[in-house]
């Protein structure tokens, strides 16, 4: 009966031991280690630590990170935080919390390369820990930082991960350590090879760190991973050099070295055995150094020559910081594939773009297009009425806090507000001037000047915020290559509903039958009973309106300011004198060509976009020069006006 007692106890004994196993008596027996920490001294105590499995070794490990474990003068360490001069201290194994003065305890503060090493023993029990926002802060540490300690447990534990989107993520990353810390050569490889498929920043980063490399000189080509050998004959100054770094040559001499040895061997009038007045010529000055050098008063002058026969002596080659060669191959090759795709990306994120500015051009030209082409106006103001719908859509969001709410009520009264304006221009101004292009021009020019003073008056010079809805912010990612935004994703669909509307109403409605009679023919289509006046009127406040849409949409991801107008002007009778005078469709390719054209010069030129706008002016006047009736010209009578 004793000994099935004792037996009991003993079993009893064991089971609490391995369910409640205490820290302290292990950090004890490394205490000068954890207390007096180095980069060299603190691994064994950290393994011991990891071994050890006590449920609060998480803690512990974060709170030395923090600075945060205080030891006392009997050699215990404890959990605390300071308040004033006292501190709050918790026993690591029991929780017990007491309380204690400063000045009698003193606080752990590992440098930055112990903290390091210590988050890498974290990370094990932070993958496993059953908050989710702690398994995701340890794989973004891992990701940040990856060491070959960490793969081992990030690879145990993917098979226990319940969030899906988190062992994804934890699948993505093992891959990318095994490429590069894998033990197994085949394991290594085959992740390698998988990564052929990506075009990630990370992929891209691991591969090229697989293929670092160094160059190096020898007198004979050594054993090794050797990348390329190299042609020192391409840059032999920058060869001799690297053979003077690794002192396998002497330095050259420059002339002004040559020039200083000789002064300071001036010797009764000579240098070298030649007189001073003999040192004008080059020649002479060469030989009284040669004459030097050979007495060993001064380094021997390494020629040309010279420099040519030592570089003749060595191999210059690179050499992979990898020593396998079958890694390496197999990273050259996944290499070769993610540019291909990364290229390929580049290409469709390119024409994204294009497409993108293309529908920003047409939205800001297509009432231009309507008015120049119907009514023959030189509009210099219409960029005046985009200001002025990007200025109503800011006025909405003042009085309306719901952004989605203030655009959608934006749309509609930006186009009654500069529709108005359209039609008071046209009365008083412009059916004045009809026929008289020369006048249109410098009336026009002045009413943009006044329009634009006048917003300055009342929103003042500063750039005011049209704000986009929650669901327009952040951009569509489909990979680390291509991604647009999502404003601009809108402003493209907004541009293929206006070509729509636009071409509905001009084919399918009274208005648009006029409007085209009018423009192939104004004397006839008057003689039918329509009225000239009536229809240039309207036309004109409809590509006014349109232009004040335009404005909303252009605010939502540029400035908006008095000036914003003149931005888009220039681009607005580009696109409608490229596509054709009076087309909705010429306009729409002429956006085209000319948003295609500015982005394709951008990616030649990324860093000066003012240089695009440029080379695309000077590209559309050469266009012109050779079809200035623009891609889609009219046809019929109207052809000939």
């Amino acid at each position: 009966m004793r000994s099935t007692i004792l037996a009991v106890m003993l079993w009893v004994s064991v089971a609490s031991m391995a369910l409640g196993q205490n820290l302290q008596p292990i950090l004890q027996r490394y205490a000068e280690e954890i207390a007096k920490p180095s980069r060299n001294s603190v691994g064994q105590a950290l393994r011991a630590i990891a071994a050890s499995r006590a449920p609060q070794t998480a803690v512990f490990l974060e709170q030395w990170s923090e600075k945060n474990v205080w030891q006392g003068q009997d050699g215990k360490f404890y959990l605390g935080t300071m308040s004033d001069d006292s501190l709050d201290l918790r026993d690591i194994d029991t929780d017990l919390v007491i309380s204690g003065r400063k000045g009698d305890y003193k606080q752990l503060k590992p440098n930055g390369g112990v903290r390091r090493l210590i988050g890498t023993a974290l990370v094990e029990f932070q993958l496993t820990d059953p908050d989710l926002v702690r398994r995701e802060t340890a794989v973004v540490s891992i990701a940040r930082r990856p060491e070959a300690a960490q793969l081992n447990p990030l690879l145990a534990s993917i098979a226990n991960e319940v969030n899906q989107d988190l062992k994804l993520r934890k699948t993505q990353l093992a891959n990318l350590m095994s490429a590069l810390f894998a033990v197994s050569a085949v394991d290594r490889i085959t992740a390698i090879t998988s990564l052929s498929n990506a075009s990630s920043v990370e992929a891209r980063a691991v591969l090229n760190q697989i293929l670092s490399k160094s160059s190096d000189v020898a007198g004979t080509l050594p054993e090794g991973n050797i990348a390329s050998i190299l042609n020192q004959f391409e840059a032999p100054e920058d060869a001799y050099a690297a053979l003077v770094s690794a002192n396998l040559a002497p330095a050259r001499q420059s002339q002004s070295d040559i020039k200083r040895a000789l002064e300071d061997h001036i010797k009764g009038g000579r240098i070298g055995g030649f007189p001073l007045g003999q040192m004008d010529d080059p020649l002479k000055r060469a030989a009284a150094y040669a004459a030097l050098s050979r007495e060993g008063l001064v380094p021997v002058l390494v020629t040309d020559a010279a420099m040519a026969k030592t570089l003749r002596d060595y191999i210059f080659f690179e050499i992979y910081d990898e020593p396998n060669p079958n890694i390496t191959e197999a990273a050259k090759a996944a290499q070769a594939l993610v540019d291909t795709r990364v290229a390929t990306g580049q290409a469709v994120d390119l024409t994204l773009d294009a497409l993108s500015l293309a529908s920003i051009f047409f939205l800001a030209a297509i009432g231009l297009a309507i008015t120049f082409g119907v009514m023959g106006v030189i509009n210099m103001a219409h960029g005046e009425f985009i200001m002025m719908g990007a200025y109503t859509g800011y006025v909405v969001q003042l009085i309306i806090p719901n952004y989605t709410v203030a655009i959608f009520l934006a749309l509609p009264l930006a186009f009654a507000v500069t529709f108005g304006a359209g039609v008071v221009m046209e009365r008083l101004v412009i059916r004045r001037l009809y026929h008289r292009p020369l006048e249109t021009l410098l009336a026009t020019f002045g009413i943009s000047i006044s329009l634009q003073q006048l917003a300055k008056n009342i929103f003042g010079t500063q750039a005011r915020p049209l704000t986009s809805p929650d669901w327009l912010a952040g951009a569509w990612v489909f990979n680390d290559v291509i991604q647009i935004s999502y404003i601009r994703i809108a402003i493209f669909v907004m541009a293929l509903m206006f070509l729509g509307l636009i071409i509905y109403i001009l084919k399918r409605t009274r208005l648009g039958l006029e409007v085209r009679a009018v423009t192939q023919n104004p004397g006839m289509a008057s003689s039918m009973g329509i009225n000239p006046d009536r229809i240039n009127m309207l036309t004109f406040g409809l590509g006014s309106g349109i232009a004040g849409i335009a404005g909303v949409a252009i605010g939502l991801y540029a400035k908006v300011t008095s000036e914003m107008g003149s931005d888009y002007i220039v681009q607005s009778f580009m696109t409608v004198v490229v596509g054709g005078v009076g087309n909705v469709w010429g306009t729409l390719a002429g956006a085209a060509m000319i948003g295609f054209g500015q982005k394709g010069i951008e990616w030649l030129n990324p860093s000066n976009t003012l240089a695009a706008q440029t080379y695309m002016i000077l590209f559309v006047i050469l266009f012109i020069q050779f079809r200035p009736k623009g891609i889609v010209a009219l046809k019929g009578r109207a052809a000939g006006d």
